[in-house]
Parts: structure tokens; sequence; C-alpha cells
């Protein structure tokens, strides 16, 4: 058990992954945590053993360590795939299960608990301890449920179990002290949902490590010279394969570039990565390759191997879920090729700072003809990712975001919890 400090506000924050789980959710709660050290805060994190990515990526772990002056607290849970529904179900459920009796008979007054939406209900534990005993939580929402659910088909629309997950999420959002959202279409999308008053909702936008990630140049990689990616100019999507993200888009644009000085560069893992597999077969793109998660420490190299980065939002899921990876692109100083609904916050930021080009989800054409622009001028290639590398600077660092999540956690706090250093009041929560 960790030491008691009473001169500090205390956090807990709970997710399912965490360091050094490949999970981009748990590298950042990472950062956040030890943000919050920084400014004074006790922090601890309760999560499970690497389980995320595929059986390879897993990493030998310690129950219970000290990380970067955050006390870590993993929970021993099935490690089923998480493509497989049964499997994902289990693994959430053996997280659930203990953590829920941990809250319910160990949790501090004293202490503000940060909930994600990883599992997709797990705020449901704050709610339920709350009404029993003092137990004060911040909601963070990274993807919403259950319209998530929905969109990918695991549940019907308007079914009963939408109905009751609902409910729940009524409930979850209601007993908060205040909700963290990653995007202005997901506050109102939470605000009309449950009728949450919107000053308790804020948005605080994901960042990327501004130490680590730089914009070197291509030529500078290691990632590029082993994978012969120096020459041609390349484009790349690092991150999860998965059932959210347009892929048909970007491999209609690499079949039109057959016969072009270009790469297609897929890096990641998820549920569409065998589908994907076989369409390059089939279309043979021999100018498009997959390679698996790159270790962490690696990816301030392969994220520069590109000349451009890929980000992109299948139809139906604004609102729902933002991708982060759009942050570490914005920090190599690459151009961001965006490929998303007609309205989206994605393409309102892109075009608004002219940090690259959006695309239509299914409009192969033009991300064809969008690529041949920035091959044919390296100027305003360069020029939209020095625009990014600014924009990146300016609003989604670390220390940007972690003075925001600092003011509301101490606002959720307990009346009388102490200020941390460099913070002389509870007051001031962000503007929303």
């Amino acid at each position: 058990m960790p030491m008691r400090d009473s001169n500090k506000p205390r956090v807990l924050i709970l997710n399912q992954f965490y360091v050094p789980d490949v999970a981009s959710t748990g590298h950042l709660l990472h950062e956040l945590a030890t943000d919050l050290v920084r400014r004074g805060f006790f922090v601890e994190v309760d999560t499970s053993r690497p389980c995320y990515g595929p059986r390879e990526t897993w990493q030998p772990v310690e129950l219970r360590e000290w990380r970067d002056g955050v006390y870590v607290r993993r929970l021993i849970t099935t490690r089923f795939s998480k493509d497989r529904l049964p499997g994902r179900i289990l693994n959430f459920l053996t997280f659930m299960v203990p953590l829920t009796l941990r809250m319910l008979f160990l949790s501090r007054a004293d202490t503000v608990h940060l909930y994600t939406t990883n599992p997709p209900f797990l705020g449901i534990i704050g709610a339920l301890v709350s009404m029993v005993r003092r137990h004060r939580y911040v909601k963070l929402l990274h993807d919403a449920y259950p319209e998530m659910a929905v969109w990918v088909g695991t549940i019907r629309k308007r079914g009963v179990i939408e109905r009751v997950w609902h409910l729940v999420n009524k409930l979850i959002y209601r007993r908060a002290e205040h909700t963290i959202v990653l995007c202005e279409s997901a506050k109102r999308l939470v605000v009309s949902n449950y009728g949450i008053d919107p000053s308790r909702v804020h948005v605080i936008y994901n960042w990327a490590d501004a130490r680590e990630l730089t914009a070197k140049p291509k030529s500078e990689s290691n990632f590029a010279r082993t994978h012969g990616l120096i020459e041609p100019f390349t484009v790349m999507y690092s991150g999860n394969l998965g059932l959210y993200y347009d892929f048909e888009t970007l491999l209609g644009a690499a079949e039109r570039l057959k016969n072009e000085n270009f790469r297609l560069v897929l890096v990641g893992a998820g549920g569409r990565k065998t589908w994907i597999e076989e369409q390059i077969a089939k279309r043979g793109l021999k100018n498009t390759i997959v390679l698996p998660y790159q270790p962490f420490e690696k990816l301030p190299d392969s994220l520069t191997a590109c000349d451009a980065s890929l980000v992109t939002i299948a139809k139906g899921v604004e609102g729902i879920s933002f991708p982060s990876k759009l942050y570490s692109s914005l920090a190599v100083g690459r151009p961001i090729i965006a490929i998303s609904e007609e309205r989206s916050e994605l393409r309102e930021l892109v075009d608004e700072h002219d940090v690259g080009m959006w695309f239509k989800v299914g409009d192969a054409q033009g991300l064809a003809e969008g690529i041949r622009a920035l091959m044919s001028d390296p100027g305003m290639t360069q020029r939209k990712g020095r625009n990014a590398r600014a924009l990146f600077e300016r609003d989604f660092t670390l220390e940007a975001a972690g003075e925001k999540y600092a003011k509301v956690l101490l606002a959720a706090a307990p009346p009388g919890t102490p200020a941390p250093v460099g913070q002389d009041d509870r007051q001031g929560v962000p503007a929303t």
C-alpha cells in the first residue's frame, strides 16, 4: 500500500489499460498522471496487466509498483483477444467485478476518482458506490457508448439494451461531479442525451509529448531507411486498425497510385487488419505495406518515416469517438490527410489552420489527387507540416491539457482538500 500523504490532493485513475500496454489511452493516462504528480497531486492508478495488443506486445509487469511517481495497482484478469466479443466481455468482467469490490470497501472519501470508458461501462462503479458511501468522481469520456455499440452492430438501435444503457449512463453522468470530453461534438451528445448542465461538461483535447515527438526530417528516420521509405513519397497511418476508421478510401487511393512513386504504410493491429491484408493482396497493392505496432520508445522515429500522416474517422462516428493519433501526427510536423464526414471537427481543424487536406469518406479519387498535389509541391507540403507543429505547440501539449485537468479535478475534490504546489485555490474550472 502507498504511504499516506495528507498534504496533497489525491486522484485515483481507473482504466483497463496502462503503460507498458500498447493502448493509446494507457499512454495518455500515464502522461496525465505524471503531469499531475509534477503539479503536486498524489496519484494512483487501478488497471490490468497488458492485454490490449497482440500477445507479442505484452510486457512483464509488477502487480504493485511505483512508476514515475505514480502508484500503480494491476488486477489479474483474463487476457483474451479483444477482437472477439466473448473474450472481450470476459476481460471486462474479470476487471470490473474485483474493481467494484475494491471501490465499495476500500475507496477513500478524500480522493477524486477519474473513471474512463475503458471498459465502456466502467463509470457505473462510481455511480453505485457514491450511492452508499462518500465517493466523488469525474467521468472521462473517450468513446461514447451505447452509440458505438449500435454503430458497430453489436446491439440493436432503440432496442432494450440500448435503452437500459442510456438509463445507466444518465445515472453515471448525473452523479459525477464533472465530466470531461475530447471534442465539442461529444459535449453536445452528453448534454442533449442526459440533460447535464453544460457548465459541468468540459472539453479537454488530448495531446502528445512535445519533447519526445519532434519534426525531424524523414531522411533521419531509421524506420524509413529500414523499410525503403526515404525515396518514395510516403503516407502513414499509425495506430488501431479497427472498425471505427475508414480504410476503404485509403486503399482505393493506393490503387489509383499503383504506378507512381508512392508508398502507403499502415502500422498497427486491430479488427480490420486481416481484411486490409486481404484487400492488399486482392488489389495487387505492391505500394502498400502493413507493419506491426512499434514499441512506444520507437514511435518518435517511426512517426517521422513519412511525408504525410493519415487520420480517419469512419462514417457515423462523429461525436462518438475522436482519433487521438491526430496529436502525434501534428507533433511530428507532418501535413494531415484527414478523412471524415463533411460535418466534422477534424475537417474544421485541418481547414482552418492549414495543416493538411481533408477528404470525404469514400472519395478515393479525390484523395489520390490530393496526394499527387502534395507530391508535386514540396513547398506546400513543408508549409502545412510547419503549420501542424505550430498548432500542436499552441493547443495540444500535455502542459495545456494538464492544467485544465488539474482545475477540473480540484473543483471535484472534497471540501478542505489541500491545494497542490502552484495552486492557490480550487476555483477556475476551465471555460467550456
